[in-house]
């Protein structure tokens, strides 16, 4: 019952608010919907006075969010300050659609998962498991841009190719391209979180034994993920969300009436009522789907949960393969090679004469759609998304640690369920469009994964019994967190945070994408992104070069982080 209050507390308060947005950000509603329902209307004092009247907001901000309230215990979500309509309709409207699309999205990502940690369940239920596994391709499939995937399926499959359609929704075919655009980077962040779990549990004393005693691979296997499940399922009811609210650029590209679209409308239009109605919406979906995933975990857990009898899970010392040392320095060398190239180029010097240009001597990687050295902006932006990515990623693991640690699960759920687009729009309507304020929304909700798996290593590492025995030798609470869950939480949460890091690049040219980032003419790749994919089927090089960027940045990320994890001894 406590937790449940707490959720619901942390619930009306995000809410409230959004019902204080036009305050935040010094507009006038009244003037939104003037625009919106009166066009041909002067603003004069008596009529805004009229349109304040008409809609409630004469009573100020705190009476227009009672009013609010008192509806929804009624069943009324509020009227449209710009249409004038019930907004429960569009929103539920809105709601089937998503929920449809994030069904489809989910099972293309639990496919791809599965795919993607095949190989180490087979090689682990056969005791053959000897080197530590980068997971590059699943870094890179992380890495790729939501709103970049929807755009090149969309230009090939559907328009070059003519097998699906590229906008509108209603038909089972016009789900499969933005479904494939959501699920393939989703499926590919779970995937390589499991399969960076699946060593330690095939390492346990239960798993040699059962292999010594003849039993067969495949129940090893599945045994293996049953224990190694409970520690992920967190992020899969993060992922749920995230899927049904977070993909406002693949439906924008492909005219998907969703949540995310509608919230992203309602934002810029300053229809609260819609607004408030879809954050709500989302933020009741990450306290149902972090309930179930909680429940799952525990079921799948059992007695020795409660009962204070589960071992702790200690990834093996698995040394790295030269390779993935040798690629991890490969891709650095090249990454600050082109960065440094572009940084003795000037990356805002135009040449209208070779607009679209084709790499070529004086422009290695080509021009962009005003005649701008793309290799130029390549290098300059670098230093704005690479530095801010890792800036923002350090903010944002010190944040999961603390909060995970501390188990503040209605926080972790609220903050999840919003969009980092939608927290972009307020901290943009607040401080303005700009690169820092693009960093403070991402650090606003990109904490959550963290934490939520920070507070799931914890609750299990708290139920082994060496826990138990230390807390009865003497041990102080300090001392069992700083000696005995600190070490088995941290690295396991580090290398989330490590693989991380494209997917925070990844919002930040989201943001850039949508004009919420850095502004014109700065160089960034989120920016590059937006500016060029008009012209991408004639040109593709503005759009490619920025896209491999990050794509190297996801696995460089990975690379580096298993080749150290390879040469870490066990204590």
């Amino acid at each position: 019952m406590k937790h449940l209050a707490g959720r619901l507390g942390t619930l009306l308060a995000v809410v409230a608010v959004i019902g204080l947005l036009p305050r935040l950000t010094r507009t006038d509603p009244a003037l939104t919907i003037l625009h919106a329902r009166y066009a041909d209307r002067p603003p004069t004092p008596e009529t805004l006075d009229a349109i304040r009247a008409e809609t409630g907001l004469d009573g100020g901000p705190l009476t227009v969010l009672g009013r609010w309230l008192a509806g929804l215990l009624h069943g009324d979500l509020g009227t449209s300050w710009v249409s004038g309509q019930p907004v429960a309709p569009d929103v539920r409207s809105a709601l089937g659609v998503s929920l449809t699309l994030m069904g489809l999205s989910l099972a293309v990502a639990l496919a791809l998962a599965a795919a993607l940690c095949a190989g180490t369940l087979r090689r682990g239920a056969r005791r053959r498991i000897v080197t530590a596994r980068a997971g590059a391709l699943a870094a890179v499939l992380a890495a790729l841009p939501e709103f970049l995937l929807a755009a090149v399926l969309a230009a090939v499959v559907a328009v070059r190719l003519g097998w699906l359609p590229a906008l509108g929704w209603g038909s089972p075919a016009q789900a499969v391209l933005p479904a494939l655009a959501m699920g393939v980077p989703a499926g590919a962040l779970l995937g390589r979180l499991l399969d960076d779990a699946l060593p330690a549990a095939f390492a346990e004393p239960w798993a040699r034994a059962a292999a010594a005693g003849g039993l067969p691979g495949r129940r090893v296997a599945r045994h293996a993920l049953r224990r190694t499940l409970p520690g992920l399922l967190p992020q899969l009811g993060l992922v749920v969300v995230g899927l049904t609210g977070g993909a406002v650029a693949v439906e924008t590209l492909y005219a998907v009436p969703g949540l995310g679209g509608t919230a992203l409308a309602a934002a810029l239009a300053q229809d609260l009522p819609v607004l408030q109605s879809c954050v709500l919406v989302l933020l009741l979906l990450g306290v149902l789907a972090g309930a179930v995933t909680r429940l799952a975990a525990r079921t799948l857990l059992g007695p020795a949960l409660r009962d204070g009898a589960l071992p702790a899970l200690v990834p093996p010392v698995l040394p790295a393969r030269r390779l993935l040392t040798a690629g991890a320095v490969l891709l650095a060398a090249l990454l600050v090679a082109v960065t440094v190239a572009g940084l003795l180029r000037d990356p805002l010097h135009v040449d209208a004469a070779a607009r679209l240009a084709a790499p070529s001597a004086a422009h290695p990687l080509g021009t962009d759609q005003l005649g701008r050295d793309v290799l130029a902006r390549l290098g300059h932006g670098a230093a704005r998304t690479v530095l801010t990515a890792l800036a923002v990623s350090a903010a944002t693991l010190l944040a999961g640690l603390a909060l995970g640690a501390v188990r503040a699960g209605a926080l972790t759920e609220s903050a999840n369920a919003l969009p980092a687009i939608l927290s972009g729009l307020v901290v943009a309507g607040i401080a303005g469009p700009g690169p820092w304020g693009a960093a403070l929304a991402v650090a606003a909700v990109a904490w959550a994964p963290l934490a939520a798996h920070t507070t799931a290593l914890y609750t299990q590492e708290k139920a082994a019994p060496h826990i138990a025995a230390a807390r009865a030798a003497g041990a102080g609470p300090w001392h069992v967190a700083r000696r005995h869950l600190l070490p088995a939480v941290l690295p396991p949460v580090l290398r989330h945070a490590v693989l991380r890091v494209p997917a925070i690049a990844l919002a930040l040219a989201s943001l850039g994408f949508l004009g919420l980032g850095a502004q014109p003419p700065a160089p960034e790749w989120g920016r590059m992104l937006a500016e060029n994919l008009p012209y991408a089927e004639r040109a593709p090089w503005p759009v490619l070069a920025p896209a491999a960027a990050l794509a190297v940045l996801g696995a460089l990320t990975v690379l580096t982080a298993t080749a150290v994890r390879g040469r870490t001894k066990a204590p």
